[in-house]
C-alpha cells in the first residue's frame, strides 16, 4: 500500500464500518451525487444517490436484527489525480445479534472513484458473480 491508495483504502473501511451498522447515511454518503450503480439483484441498475439510497434503506430494513460483515480481499487499485478505480473479491457475512454466522455470499466489486473535496466518492459500482453455464445459476462462493 502506499499514500496514493490509502484514501481509496480508507473508503473499503467506512464501506464496511457503515453495512455493519446499518447506518444509511454514513453508507451513502460514499456516493457521488451521479453515482450509476449496477448491482446483481433485482435491477439492471440504479442511477442518482436518491434511487440507490432507496436501495439501501430497503436492505438495511429488510435485516431486522441481523448485522452483515464485509470482508475484502485481494483489493486492487488504479489511481491518478482525478479518477481511481478499484476492485475486489467481497463476502457478505449475515449475522445473527447473537454474533453467529448465517449465511455467507461473495461477488466481485469494481468501483471508479473521483475527488469530491477532500474525499474521493464512488461514480460508478459495479457487482457481479460468475454464472455456471449447465444451470445458469449465479455463483455465490467462490
Amino acid at each position: 500500500m502506499n499514500d496514493v491508495e490509502q484514501p481509496i483504502l480508507q473508503v473499503f473501511d467506512a464501506y464496511k464500518a457503515a453495512v455493519f451498522a446499518k447506518d444509511v447515511d454514513a453508507f451513502v454518503a460514499l456516493y457521488h451525487e451521479d453515482v450509476c450503480v449496477f448491482d446483481m439483484w433485482g435491477r439492471w441498475s440504479y442511477t442518482g444517490l436518491e434511487a440507490w439510497r432507496t436501495m439501501v434503506v430497503e436492505w438495511f430494513g429488510s435485516l431486522g436484527s441481523e448485522r452483515v460483515v464485509v470482508e475484502v480481499d485481494r483489493v486492487q487499485t488504479r489511481v491518478t489525480h482525478d479518477l481511481a478505480v478499484a476492485y475486489a473479491f467481497i463476502s457478505y457475512t449475515g449475522v445473527s445479534a447473537e454474533g453467529k454466522a448465517l449465511r455467507t455470499m461473495h461477488n466481485r466489486l469494481t468501483w471508479a472513484l473521483k475527488p469530491q473535496g477532500s474525499a474521493w466518492k464512488i461514480i460508478h459500482e459495479h457487482s457481479s458473480a460468475p454464472v455456471d453455464f449447465e444451470t445458469s445459476k449465479v455463483l455465490l462462493q467462490r
